[in-house]
């Protein structure tokens, strides 16, 4: 049975280096070296240096690749360090298209990092696709999707977006965090390059911080190849080796938290307390269908808007089960306020501007038990 043969799930387990080849050993051995031993100068070794490749990362990169239908894949040390590496491939002069309510730490970046390499960026509704093609410059060289997006939840046409781009010679790049080659695999519709924070739910448990980006074909890898060798960014041994074993349970994950956060979000959109909610597994949601086509799943955010910063602080602090914290995508709930969290950076007019509220509050649904979340989401909202 090769490799295209196997489902989704399969492929998790059984990836290619779930054996070590060497003894026989169930896990991918843990190469804590950072140098290689030369044994014949005329044939170097395959690894020389742990910046340039390690085994243990190797493994995880061909791992990603291989579940996200790609040709190279490449682990760096957070989400932000793949993020940042992407947009690298873009030179001075350069502009791209971005998802206006896009993850804040992506929005720092372009707006007070890369402003100063002279690389222009133009933050647009995807949902609508004129604004996408009016944003369109002599200088464009690339498009950036995230959807859904951080926190509202917003639906790009994945498909419709990479053949535009494609017709006009422009890289796409899409951050797949919150739905994972589980739910959605961007490049078979048509991306570039796909994006993860892997600290999120592929990691899966709070205890490892790492960014995966995985090109859809070779030439395009060695690009990233050597921008990931030149800044060194790179994700250790012993926290690749983490990731791997947190993505084995990503199937199982998913799909428990996707359950218990379609029945909270039902629950909060009756909830005489909640002004909106945003969901994509909500038979509302805008673009819901759109969302149906190119993914496989509705994923495990739920937003949620209480009308006020004040009413989303007093929840914040009654509740006693989720995290209060930064992050997503793991086995334990995090609840967090984009306003002063994930979207602190962004000026408080633009996060407006793009619907995150003060009131906005975002619910990443771990593996407790959904009416205890709901139990305890209720005497936090009884304000």
């Amino acid at each position: 049975m090769t490799q295209s043969d196997k489902q989704f799930s399969t492929k998790l387990i059984h990836f290619g280096k779930e054996i070590d080849k060497e003894t026989g050993a169930s896990s991918v051995p843990i190469f804590q070296a950072s140098t290689f031993h030369h044994f014949d100068l005329e044939n170097p070794p395959v690894h020389d240096y742990s910046r340039s490749g390690n085994p243990t990362r190797e493994a995880l990169e061909e791992y990603i690749a291989l579940l996200e239908g790609g040709s190279r894949g490449f682990a760096f040390a957070s989400g932000m360090a793949a993020i940042s590496t992407a947009f690298l491939l873009l030179s001075a002069g350069d502009h791209v298209i971005v998802t206006e309510d896009v993850y804040g730490g992506t929005y720092r970046l372009l707006t007070t990092v890369l402003n100063r390499l002279n690389i222009d960026s133009t933050f647009v509704d995807m949902t609508d696709f004129e604004q996408v093609k009016q944003a369109l410059k002599e200088n464009t060289k690339a498009v950036f999707m995230e959807t859904p997006s951080n926190p509202t939840l917003k639906i790009t046409d994945i498909a419709e977006i990479a053949a535009w781009a494609k017709e006009r010679g422009l890289l796409t790049m899409l951050d797949n965090t919150f739905m994972t080659p589980y739910h959605q695999r961007p490049i078979e519709l048509g991306v570039d390059i796909v994006i993860h924070s892997a600290t999120k739910f592929l990691g899966g448990h709070s205890d490892v911080l790492a960014g995966l980006v995985v090109t859809a074909d070779e030439s395009l890898g060695r690009r990233v190849k050597q921008l990931q060798n030149g800044l060194g960014a790179v994700l250790s041994a012993q926290e690749s080796w983490l990731l791997m074993r947190g993505m084995k349970t990503l199937k199982v994950r998913m799909e428990a938290s996707e359950q218990s956060a379609i029945k909270l979000a039902q629950w909060l959109q009756a909830h005489p307390g909640v002004e909106k909610v945003y969901y994509p597994g909500l038979a509302d949601h805008p673009r819901g269908d759109v969302h149906a086509k190119q993914s496989k799943g509705f994923g495990a955010v739920v937003s949620f808007d209480v009308g006020s910063g004040e009413r989303a602080r007093r929840m914040l602090g009654r509740v006693k089960l989720p995290l209060v914290a930064v992050s997503l995508g793991a086995v334990e709930s995090i609840l967090s306020y984009p306003a002063m969290m994930s979207h602190a950076a962004m000026p408080r007019d633009v996060r407006l501007a793009r619907g995150i509220t003060d009131g906005l509050v975002r619910y990443s649904v771990g593996l407790e038990d959904a009416d205890d979340l709901i139990r305890d989401l209720e005497q936090a909202l009884d304000l």
